[in-house]
């Protein structure tokens, strides 16, 4: 029947090699950008909250200033905070994010919640706080619907996701900082999560985070030189 197309008996090849090369080349690249090798493969605080991560994110910048300079940008995060310096279309409810520091949102606190959606009908929970070093934030959602759940409330949903997303600090040459960013997720039913994380979880975190980290860089840069 395929004797006069005879290249679609090699598609399934070519879809098993492309598969192959973007597993073993482009994937691990993607998961880590911008890291070292030693900042890959270190632990780092957060990173026992979700034990067996279906993926694991190890992603890294530097910014143009000293750590107590960078932290009151983190800590102000949230929507209806200071927004994410992300997209704001995607994850800001098409606010833009803080250009300056706001006083207001400089408490924050361990178990403190911060809105991901401007609804807040769902949020991260502060899982670490360790000023001008280590912020880790935590969200457990039940799937399809999204609605938040305690972990350590009882049985897990059938169907749900959890995960960290952690900002590590370090002072860097130069009166920088080294900002290294991990993130842990584990899901269920792996069956649909997983592949469901490869097709859009883990391009989309990249795509938002490598924005993060231009418009932090940037924040960090104008203020540095504003106080020069």
């Amino acid at each position: 029947m395929n004797e006069h197309r005879p290249w679609i008996g090699c598609v399934p090849f070519a879809l098993a090699a492309t598969a192959a090369a973007y597993g073993w080349f482009v994937r691990p690249r993607l998961l880590s950008w911008g890291a070292t090798w030693e900042e890959r493969v270190r632990a780092y605080p957060g990173d026992d909250l979700v034990p067996g991560p279906g993926s694991t994110w190890t992603m890294a910048t530097t910014l143009p200033g000293p750590p107590e300079q960078v932290w009151p940008w983190l800590q102000q995060m949230g929507c209806n905070r200071g927004g994410w310096y992300s997209w704001n279309r995607l994850d800001n409810g098409g606010r833009p994010s803080a250009e300056h520091i706001v006083p207001q949102w400089q408490n924050l606190e361990e178990g403190q919640r911060l809105d991901s959606l401007p609804s807040g009908a769902s949020w991260f929970t502060v899982a670490i706080l360790v000023p001008d070093r280590t912020l880790v934030l935590r969200a457990a959602l039940e799937l399809p619907c999204g609605r938040p759940f305690d972990v350590h409330g009882g049985p897990l949903p059938r169907a749900y996701v959890d995960s960290v997303w952690g900002f590590h600090l370090a002072p860097a040459s130069g009166g920088r900082t080294r900002l290294v960013v991990r993130s842990r997720s584990r899901s269920r039913p792996r069956p649909l999560t997983r592949p469901l994380d490869l097709l859009f979880g883990e391009p989309a975190h990249l795509v938002m985070q490598t924005r993060q980290f231009h418009n932090l860089r940037t924040r960090v840069g104008a203020a540095a030189r504003q106080e020069g």
